[in-house]
C-alpha cells in the first residue's frame, strides 16, 4: 500500500496544536514581545560589529524601551505607589 504525502503522525498535529493555543491564549503577546528582543538583539549585535549606527541606535531605543517596560512590570509586582494587581 502507498502512503500519502500529506500523512501527518499525531505528535506532529500535537506540536502545532499546542503552538496555536499558546498563540492563542494569554500568552501571546509576552511570546511575541520576547521573539521581537531577540532580533532586535540580533541585528544590534549586527550593527555593532559592521558598525552601522542607524542600527546600533535603534538598538539603543528599544534598550530604552525595553528597560522601562521591565521597571513598570516589576513596580506593578511589588506594587509600588497606585500600582496595584487587584
Amino acid at each position: 500500500a502507498l502512503k500519502s504525502s500529506s500523512h501527518v503522525s499525531l505528535p506532529q498535529v500535537s506540536v502545532l496544536e499546542r503552538q496555536v493555543i499558546d498563540f492563542l491564549g494569554y500568552q501571546w503577546a509576552p511570546i511575541l514581545t520576547n521573539f521581537l528582543h531577540i532580533i532586535v538583539v540580533i541585528l544590534g549585535l549586527f550593527g555593532t560589529i559592521q558598525f552601522r549606527p542607524k542600527y546600533v541606535t535603534g538598538y539603543a531605543a528599544w534598550l530604552v524601551i525595553w528597560m522601562t517596560w521591565n521597571v513598570f512590570i516589576i513596580c506593578f509586582y511589588l506594587e509600588v505607589g497606585d500600582l496595584s494587581r487587584c
